[in-house]
């Protein structure tokens, strides 16, 4: 008798209605999210989008205070291709966001507005699987979305968002998952919003095109269509997005 197979991932939660996608950068979630977003969003699920920056130092050759309003029209149009209208920026600086109290605060400021049952963040550790480094922007952005979903909940935690703000606490938050983790535990079937995803990365073109020299269009389709298939081999064949789930 063969032994049986123990890496399977298990289908994402689908009791939900709301969740937030909380990370660092434009295009953070168009690398491997958006098809999961697309097929939640047509199933008439709310997602809303929370960037911590406009990106405004990820490309060399134009100066922040012009690229930052250029990614963010990028991201706008981005998200509403996979079905996404709410997108809200929180003006950190990009490349130096700082884990602390003020970046908790915030985004446990946004899970009270946008009440989320599920939120979603990238992945918040030193590297990518051992292999490379990841950035300070996300391990920064990740550990405190992490921190966030229970400090939303507590209202002696920033009682300020109460009575400055009027945000009440919010203790809704079911599941926070990672996308872009090395060990994930769930997927998405991506089968419905694969194309849609590949639309949804390339309306980043300004950067994509000082990433490579490939055909902006070509690059999207490989990148995507290869990490679905390779998260597929572990969820019944189908394309898929990954994701390691942290229930609360």
């Amino acid at each position: 008798m063969s032994a049986p197979v123990t890496d399977q991932l298990e289908p994402m939660p689908d009791d939900w209605h709301r969740a937030l996608a909380v990370v660092a950068h434009p295009d953070d979630l168009e690398y491997g999210c958006a098809a999961a977003i697309a097929g939640w969003t047509d199933g008439g699920r709310e997602v809303s989008y929370l960037l911590a920056t406009r990106g405004e130092a990820g490309i060399d050759t134009i100066a922040p205070a012009e690229c930052a309003p250029l990614r963010e029209r990028e991201q706008r149009a981005s998200a509403a291709v996979v079905g996404v209208s709410s997108v809200e920026f929180l003006d950190h600086q990009d490349g130096v966001i700082e884990y602390g109290v003020p970046l908790r605060r915030d985004i446990a400021a946004a899970i009270r507005r946008h009440r989320p049952e599920l939120v979603i963040t990238l992945n918040h550790r030193d590297t990518w699987g051992g292999v490379a480094w990841n950035t300070p922007d996300h391990r920064a952005v990740g550990r405190a979305t992490l921190d966030a979903a229970g400090d939303a909940g507590n209202r002696w935690i920033f009682p300020e968002l109460i009575s400055e703000q009027g945000l009440q606490p919010w203790n809704g938050v079911r599941w926070v998952a990672i996308a872009g983790s090395t060990t994930p535990t769930h997927a998405v079937d991506a089968t419905a919003g694969l194309e849609r995803s590949v639309r949804s990365l390339l309306e980043h073109r300004s950067y994509i095109e000082v990433l490579t020299d490939e055909d902006p269009e070509e690059y999207c389709r490989t990148f995507l269509i290869g990490s679905a298939e390779a998260v597929g081999a572990r969820f019944g064949g189908r394309p898929a997005v990954a994701f390691e789930l942290f229930g609360r």
